[in-house]
């Protein structure tokens, strides 16, 4: 029998730079029961992705704003185009605010034959959705598209739901997120009070990478501090570095491909994780604990079911705040030892198979309603 077929795709480049694309990567390779075409936007080509059928999409990325609508519209033309091409029993719109999705839920709509679609929402979306009517408007669209919507935390349900007036409440369903956890970890701990401190991610504004840089001027003690990552912010964030005479103490590196990152994790102490809205996950977060490196937090909706013991939070933003846990962390060496054990026993719970087997039960329930 042949196993039904799963459309999915997000209109980035398909590169691991964004971590949905990692995320979808490491799901759809296990997605047992189901065969799976991913669509994106044209990279390097250099990504060892764990896809086994893409589509490179011809349409130029457009933001929200005046070329949005066109962009969308030149979407739609390709999505109808790879419908006829591909026959798929299910559609997956990742991301509740994106042109491609946008263009899933219009295709799929204008067909005779039915093709359900389940949409998964990744934090940016639903931000944007907050902040943006365009964005808000868009996410609307695909969610009344939409047999499931699936979101990884009661969180990210409680916004979706907010942001769609209650209209879907019973759409929403949540499939827990995870990582594909290594075989061991790889703890490095440093001895004294000087503490290396490492912030890894996407660097905007809703991440908030600021609030570590500024947390590093208030310690007690010099610890050090590596921002890896690449964003908006990069700029801004160097300027306030130097701004507050940090230049000896906080080093920038470039975005790090998962395996490189992973390599470098046992060689900190803390990571900061410092977002200051809604947080999809953490799934870098739960990265570095499965590598025995405790987490700090910005003490959002969620994250504490997400990271446990083997995580301390702080009122997010609040760099005074940060750096006094970094400091009394610097003080007890035992406290930072239990919290690495806690640390590591904590992230087991985040099996990316799990993941894996939520989406595809999700999906073959979305199937099975329609006979």
């Amino acid at each position: 029998m042949t196993r039904p077929l799963i459309l999915t795709g997000i209109d980035l480049p398909m590169e691991p730079s964004c971590g949905s694309t990692i995320w979808c990567s490491d799901v759809y390779s296990r997605l047992d029961g189901f065969r799976t075409v991913f669509v994106g936007l044209p990279g390097s080509g250099t990504w060892k992705h764990g896809f086994t059928d893409t589509v490179l999409l011809g349409a130029t990325k457009q933001p929200y704003g005046p070329a949005f609508d066109a962009y969308t519209d030149h979407l739609t033309e390709e999505v109808a185009d790879l419908l006829d091409a591909h026959r798929p029993d299910l559609i997956h719109a990742q991301h509740l605010g994106f042109g491609l999705s946008l263009a899933f839920a219009r295709a799929a709509g204008a067909r005779r034959r039915r093709i359900p679609i389940a949409s998964v929402a990744h934090g940016t979306d639903v931000i944007a959705a907050a902040e943006n009517d365009q964005a808000l408007s868009t996410l609307r669209e695909i969610a009344t598209a939409s047999e499931r919507i699936v979101v990884p935390t009661l969180a990210m349900a409680s916004e979706v739901d907010r942001l769609t007036d209650g209209r879907h409440t019973g759409r929403v369903k949540v499939v827990p997120w995870g990582i594909p956890l290594p075989e061991a970890p790889l703890a490095r701990p440093g001895g004294g009070r000087r503490l290396r401190l490492v912030h890894a991610g996407r660097l905007d504004a809703n991440k908030s990478t600021r609030t570590a840089i500024e947390a590093l001027a208030l310690t007690e003690e010099p610890h050090q501090l590596t921002v890896i990552g690449s964003g908006s912010e990069l700029a801004a964030l160097q300027h306030r570095a130097a701004e507050l005479d940090l230049g000896d103490r906080v080093r920038f590196e470039a975005f790090l491909p998962r395996d490189e990152l992973w390599s470098r994790l046992p060689d900190f102490d803390l990571k900061l994780f410092t977002t200051r809205q809604l947080e999809a996950y953490g799934l870098v977060a739960v990265e570095a604990q499965a590598h025995g490196v405790p987490v700090l937090y910005g003490d959002l909706p969620g994250l504490k079911d997400i990271l446990g013991p083997g995580a301390l939070s702080y009122p997010p933003g609040d760099a005074t705040a940060l750096a006094a846990l970094i400091d009394d962390l610097a003080a007890d060496p035992a406290r930072r030892q239990t919290l690495r054990t806690d640390a590591i026993a904590n992230a087991r719970r985040h099996d990316i198979a799990g993941t894996a087997d939520g989406l595809a039960a999700l999906s073959g329930s979305v199937l099975e309603g329609l006979r």
